[in-house]
């Protein structure tokens, strides 16, 4: 007796198996792609903070602002005020010695017509030193005293405030004749006071910096005109105005 064969069921659905295998294959390979993308978002931030702060001046302004802040990190108010910038200096020019001699001789010129110093008493010469204004004894000293004749002072006061800004020195020059006073024992006395006398008076009357002028006394050693005579002795009588040159700027 033969037997029958059992008829196997065939299941219709084992699709779903693969099929599921499947959508789980792809959700794990989107997580793994989603996964990569998110490190590498947190890598750029990191780049893009440390640019950010590598390129921002102490943090004084905040990132992308326009304007800066009223106060800094700490609370405590910054000062906006923008820094003021140093503005040129004009450039000044000297006047040449040549220029202040023609200058101070309309000067001179015009104290003599007015009759405050007689002709020649005052003369100007050019040396290596500066220009030298010389007050002979006749126009500014009596003979053998230190006090200035009061007629002179207003020739000293247009003086002082037509000299130049710049040093001077004033010195004090005699003739050979010696001298022996209850005042002045020697020439050197005499010269010196002259000299402070002359440069006490500049001061009170012009514009001059006590710390670029200085006075000496010379006394006879230093004559520009020969003692023998008497018209060489009166030139060697006289305090000396010495417009000192400025030295030259070293490059």
């Amino acid at each position: 007796m033969s037997r029958k064969k059992k008829h196997e069921h065939v299941n219709h659905e084992r699709w779903l198996v693969s099929y599921a295998d499947f959508i789980t294959l792809l959700f794990a390979f989107f997580v793994v792609l989603f996964a990569s993308s998110q490190a590498n978002k947190a890598k750029q931030a990191e780049l893009s903070a440390a640019m950010q702060s590598a390129f921002t001046p102490m943090g004084v302004f905040e990132a992308h602002s326009k304007t800066p802040p009223l106060t800094d990190r700490r609370g405590a108010p910054v000062n906006t005020t923008p820094a003021a910038l140093p503005l040129p200096l004009p450039s000044v020019r000297t006047e040449t010695a040549e220029e202040t001699e023609a200058h101070l001789n309309k000067l001179l010129a015009e104290q003599v017509a007015a009759g405050h110093i007689p002709p020649g008493s005052v003369t100007m010469r050019i040396t290596t030193e500066g220009l030298v204004i010389s007050l002979h004894e006749a126009g500014f000293f009596p003979s053998g005293s230190a006090e200035v004749r009061a007629a002179s002072i207003p020739m000293l006061s247009s003086l002082a405030t037509a000299l130049p800004s710049g040093p001077l020195r004033i010195e004090g020059h005699t003739d050979n004749v010696p001298i022996h006073t209850a005042q002045f024992a020697t020439n050197w006395e005499l010269s010196t006071a002259r000299s402070t006398a002359i440069a006490r008076l500049l001061l009170e009357h012009g514009p001059i910096d006590p710390a670029n002028l200085s006075a000496a006394g010379y006394a006879e050693f230093h004559p520009v005109a020969s003692n023998r005579t008497a018209a060489g002795r009166a030139q060697n009588r006289r305090v000396d105005i010495i417009l000192l040159r400025r030295p030259a700027a070293s490059r």
